[in-house]
């Protein structure tokens, strides 16, 4: 298939050749290199050369031939967001679309809108490599885990193909083009396509491979899959494990399931089947106070050699709905909770591990016991890091389309995205499903989040429906269903709303609620704010229903820029870089400026958090 501009402006091409999502596993060769951390991966983070175009017509289309000349290239660092590298404009902007008042678009007149666009910044890279030893005489894929918006990739002069969902990772298989030596890997990112009116997220616009590139090799027999799912008895003291697998080139396989605890072997069963189901006695439950994990080792075995080795670490934990009240583990859940950007001052939506470690520990040692992940799928690794520390998680798909239906403040859905549109369902519903198979075996997940201020309709519906049906252990949220009664018996588990007064939630709670009441967001703690956290916690008091909330939110969107005068770093904000339009210091509302040094305020958190936990 030959690869088209116009991709950028036709919702429905959101994915070519792109691989489909799968359990974030990580396979070894055997029980040996998994000790050390050893697995057929190659990181391809680095220096790369690229090129930058101010739009689609200027850029080198044939940047991608082997034989093009790239003398002209500057270099940049991946990961990184373009801008950055001091190339484009910072941009900050809330509600809005970034083009508001520079130009007119509306979904259903795609014809040219970014593939013409004189504005639509284009990132060219080019990179070269050599396959490690490891890797070579295997089928290789790479796996993009984010890039925004949309991109086009090529191996050695050969399309491979195009994806879109900046925050979910993107897997392309690179086998029928890649050679031991000399590989030219080419990526074409663009800063707009219509997936720009699916990630209106309050937050800087930014562009460019800003997560890891890796190449990951497949095994002659290849675990390209595992689904865990648990059944807790109704006395709490055993529970069922079903464990399915998908692989590839499996028709001779045997498979050893391992389930055990702490490096224990607990049960175990060798079959050519590829789903098991194992009864655990004396079971101990995860929760925020006893994170308590469990493992699945699943080895492949041909002629009786082990040939691939796959842990993957579950949990056990009931969450339920009884009499309009969520139990965990039998216990009343109470949220106390954060919504969580990732943020570092100094790079930007580009974190680190020790970002992640310190956000974990920050959030232990002041008695914060959730985090949604607004609005979209976080790297990875902080859902292994949650898993771990008993974090509870509601989990964002990427999605949100705020400036399509609130428009220069008020309610106004004469259009909106995805609403009924057939030509937004699809890629919508991709959407969840890659949330969903990423992300589906972290117990620390307990709600599958539709998006954030998409408004209501069909495709919500549908999407509600989707995690319904694949996945009866955890509950649906969405916040946008609040303005549509009609909708309200078919999407969201719990009444979920924005910034309700304590009078607002009395109310609603004090006649005969249908669901159980959270505040996705609330107390913005922008300036002097947090005054008012007493009066919320307090309805713990009054409601059982009443199941809290996530502030809004940890960390402010600041960027250190030298001052000019001073020649000090300092913190800017939105507004600060000329950017049009902007909704200026709302970027900065955290519990911790963007430095990660606590505010004041985090005292009243951290006490009412606690007394109330």
């Amino acid at each position: 298939m030959n690869p088209s501009i116009e991709w950028l402006d036709q919702p429905e091409v959101f994915r070519v050749g792109r691989l489909d999502a799968h359990s974030d596993h990580v396979n070894y060769s055997s029980k040996e290199t998994c000790e050390r951390k050893e697995a057929l991966v190659q990181n391809l983070d680095g220096v790369w050369d690229f090129c930058y175009s101010q739009n689609p017509q200027v850029r080198p289309q044939n940047f991608y031939e082997v034989d093009f000349d790239g003398t002209s290239f500057d270099t940049i660092h991946v990961p990184q967001h373009i801008e950055f590298s001091d190339y484009d404009t910072l941009h900050y902007i809330n509600t809005m679309y970034p083009w508001e008042g520079k130009r007119y678009r509306r979904p259903d007149q795609t014809k040219g809108m970014f593939s013409q666009d004189p504005e639509n910044p284009v990132g060219s890279y080019r990179m070269t490599f050599d396959l490690d030893d490891a890797l070579k005489d295997h089928p290789v894929r790479i796996r993009f885990n984010g890039v925004e918006q949309a991109m086009y990739i090529w191996l050695n002069g050969e399309f491979v193909g195009y994806a879109e969902d900046s925050f979910t990772p993107s897997e392309f298989d690179l086998t029928p083009f890649i050679k031991n030596k000399d590989n030219l890997l080419a990526v074409e990112v663009y800063k707009r396509s219509t997936a720009a009116f699916l990630e209106d997220q309050d937050f800087f616009r930014f562009f460019g491979i800003f997560r890891s590139v890796e190449l990951i090799g497949e095994q002659a027999i290849h675990l390209e899959d595992v689904t865990i799912k648990t059944i807790v008895d109704s006395q709490q003291k055993s529970g069922q494990v079903h464990v399915a697998l998908k692989v590839l080139r499996g028709e001779e396989a045997t498979y050893r399931y391992t389930l055990g605890k702490n490096g224990q072997q607990l049960l175990q069963k060798t079959t050519q089947a590829t789903e098991v189901d194992f009864k655990v006695e004396d079971i101990l439950l995860w929760d925020i106070d006893t994170p308590e994990l469990y493992h699945v080792i699943v080895e492949i075995l041909q002629d009786e050699e082990v040939v691939s080795y796959t842990p993957v670490a579950f949990g056990f934990r009931e969450l339920v709905v009884k009499e309009r009240v969520m139990y965990l583990n039998g216990n009343r859940l109470k949220l106390n909770g954060v919504n969580r950007h990732e943020w570092n001052a100094a790079s930007g939506r580009v974190i680190t591990d020790e970002d992640e470690r310190f956000d974990i520990e920050f959030m232990k040692d002041n008695s914060i016991n959730a985090v949604r992940t607004s609005h979209y799928p976080n790297r990875l690794s902080f859902y292994e890091r949650c898993d771990e520390a008993g974090i509870y998680m509601m989990a964002e798909t990427n999605l949100e389309t705020h400036g399509s239906w609130q428009k220069m403040g008020a309610i106004e859905p004469s259009w909106n995205v995805p609403g009924d549109y057939p030509i937004w369902r699809d890629v919508t519903l991709d959407r969840a499903v890659s949330n969903y198979e990423w992300l589906k075996n972290h117990p620390s997940i307990l709600f599958w989040s539709l998006g954030n201020e998409s408004f209501v309709g069909e495709t919500l519906k549908e999407m509600n429906a989707y995690y319904k049906q694949i996945d009866d252990s955890r509950l649906v949220h969405y916040e946008g269903v609040f303005y549509d009664d009609a909708m309200k018996p078919f999407i969201s588990d719990m009444e979920s709303r924005m910034y309700a007064s304590p009078t607002d939630i009395r109310t609603y709670l004090s006649e005969d609620p249908q669901k159980p009441f959270i505040l996705c967001e609330f107390m913005h703690n922008m300036g002097n704010s947090m005054g008012g956290l007493k009066e919320y916690m307090e309805l713990y008091d009054e409601f059982e229903s009443y199941q809290g909330g996530f502030i809004w939110d940890y960390i402010d969107q600041a960027i250190l820029r030298k001052d000019p005068l001073t020649g000090q770093e300092v913190l800017r904000y939105g507004g600060d870089f000329d950017d049009r339009p902007s909704d200026y210091e709302f970027s900065g509302n955290g519990l911790l400026f963007a430095t990660r040094q606590a505010k004041p305020s985090i005292q009243e958190v951290a006490y009412y958090y606690e007394k109330y936990r």
